[in-house]
């Protein structure tokens, strides 16, 4: 077993999905943590399934999505069935023109955590297993913290500490932070199934009848998980197997399941919570340490990851004395209403899927089939349907770090960077505007017609004031990139835009003034740039 350090600047409790994505950022900034978890192993069950546009499009940054979509099912939508219905209300998930994935990924978490634990391992960075974080002490300097790492207890220190470690956080604990919400009255049963026969496409299936509630996701072309609620007649039995709930599966499903095995059974109950606050002076809570969903829409996890993705960067920055510690309070800002919003919207549906409540069963018989072929119908539907289940449509606008001095009114500071096809005029090549923004800090884009000597002096004052931390791209009007200026709305030729894109690939700033003491004043007042 690999000796714990005596110090750390940062030290990542929990090495699940949020833990370990947040190690592989800092990695990536040049931060070594310090990563622990209790158990002995990564997860072997599968848990968690959905991986959504906004976390491939994280992942494609790290540059890891090619795997994760080359052993993932890209899902296409969902089959709604009601009541006695034999056809299903299909819903197709519609985001081509939004993202380059147009879809939802499923695999599982254990797959999850084991490709980004190898590119931790890549990068030399251990997990401590079998380490239980004890105690927790704090002060303004740094955080102390008290570990037992098999047999042994161990006292270490670090500059920072991060709670990743689940909705039963000892962090959370330790800090004594209130995890508001509540449980839901039913239990839940969740059942991986290895089918006789492959599954017939790619659909998500939901099925709400009168006496009960299925979902079907496919994960390979045999393997299916299949979710529900415990019927009333076994709510109470202790000793419950997938075998015991094959009956009212099949009446629910109306036709049976042919299952060859049951890799994976669990029976559980589920929450909605969420901290009371996600920062304590030198303490961060991340994922469901820090809030827990139902699973409607498969949020919880992807959610846990853009925790990450938001306070990487921030904490990165600090770490390595480039930005005032300020900008650390930007984290809580920007990701607890996100959290909240979340929290209600999955609340709500997840109730209205499972409720018995006899209007609430009117609802789902008579509106909800309506509602699902309206938007089925509509492009402008679907796209909105589809941002907000993929998280590309979650923006900052009212972020103490978002300046927006622009008459641009569909795109704002704030909002995540648009994906938008871009041809390189300087090498010639093909590309999108978020792999042009992707490299590492900030990036300067520059939209409109600038003489050349005006280019060249926006350059040099990055080489002089920005050395290595300011990307730049300049982009004239051209009929190849007319999408573009079409976009950012500048109809007019003299139009231009001065935008600052963050490292998480959303709008810190944007101007129809390009000038540099502006440009300076945002990065040095607003993010509180120190090395400049």
């Amino acid at each position: 077993m690999m000796s714990l350090p005596d110090h750390a600047s940062v030290v990542i409790v929990g090495a699940g999905p949020s833990g370990l994505m947040m190690a592989a950022l800092l990695l990536r900034q040049g931060i070594q943590p310090v990563i622990i978890d209790s158990k002995k192993e990564l997860t072997k069950q599968s848990r968690a399934l959905a991986v959504h546009a906004r976390t491939l499009e994280i992942l494609r940054q790290l540059g890891l999505s090619d795997q994760f979509l080359k052993e993932g099912m890209q899902v296409s939508g969902f089959d709604f069935y009601f009541l006695n219905d034999e056809e299903p209300d299909r819903l197709i998930i519609d985001g081509s023109d939004k993202t380059l994935f147009p879809f939802v990924l499923t695999l599982e978490q254990s797959k999850t955590e084991k490709h980004l634990l190898e590119d931790l391992t890549a990068h030399a960075c251990p997990v401590y297993w079998d380490t239980t974080l004890l105690r927790v002490e704090q002060s303004d300097e740094g955080v102390v913290l008290q570990m037992r790492q098999g047999e042994l207890d161990k006292r270490i220190s670090c500059d920072w500490l991060i709670g990743a470690d689940g909705a039963s956080s000892a962090v959370r604990k330790a800090l004594k932070i209130n995890f508001s919400g509540g449980s839901y009255i039913h239990r839940f049963y969740l059942a991986d199934l290895e089918l006789t026969i492959p599954y017939p496409d790619n659909q998500i299936r939901i099925i709400s009848k009168k006496d009960g509630f299925n979902a079907l996701f496919p994960i390979s072309n045999n393997l299916v998980r299949c979710i529900g609620v415990v019927p009333a007649a076994l709510k109470n039995r202790t000793d419950l197997r997938f075998d015991d709930l094959k009956p009212y599966v099949t009446f629910t499903l109306g036709v049976p399941l042919q299952v060859e095995s049951c890799n994976w059974f669990s029976v559980y109950g589920l929450h909605h919570r969420m901290a009371d606050q996600f920062r304590s002076r030198r303490v961060f809570l991340i994922g469901d340490a820090a809030h827990v969903h139902s699973p409607v829409g498969g949020q919880g996890m992807n959610t846990g990851l853009q925790d990450a993705y938001n306070l990487a960067w921030k904490l990165a920055g600090v770490v390595n004395k480039e930005y005032n510690k300020a900008i650390l309070d930007s984290y809580s800002v920007e990701r607890m209403p996100v959290a909240h919003g979340l929290l209600k919207t999955t609340d709500r549906l997840f109730s209205m899927i499972v409720s018995n409540n006899f209007f609430i069963k009117r609802i789902r018989k008579w509106v909800a089939p309506v509602l699902i072929q309206r938007i089925a119908r509509s492009k402008d539907l679907k796209g909105e349907l589809f941002k907000r289940i993929s998280q590309i449509g979650i923006t900052y606008r009212k972020s103490i770090l978002s300046v927006h001095h622009s008459a641009t009114t569909a795109i704002k500071a704030g909002d995540r960077l648009p994906f938008l096809r871009v041809f390189d005029e300087k090498l010639k090549v093909d590309t999108d505007l978020q792999a042009w923004c992707s490299k590492g800090g900030f990036t300067l884009l520059v939209l409109g017609e600038l003489s050349p000597m005006a280019v060249s002096g926006i350059a040099k004052w990055i080489k002089s004031a920005y050395p290595f931390a300011l990307n730049f791209f300049y982009m004239p009007p051209s009929d190849r990139n007319k999408a573009i200026f079409e976009a950012f709305e500048m109809s007019s030729r003299k139009a231009k835009r001065a935008i600052i894109v963050r490292p998480d690939l959303h709008i810190g700033y944007i101007n129809d003034i390009v000038d540099t003491e502006l440009i300076d004043g945002y990065l040095k007042q607003v993010i509180g740039w120190r090395k400049a």
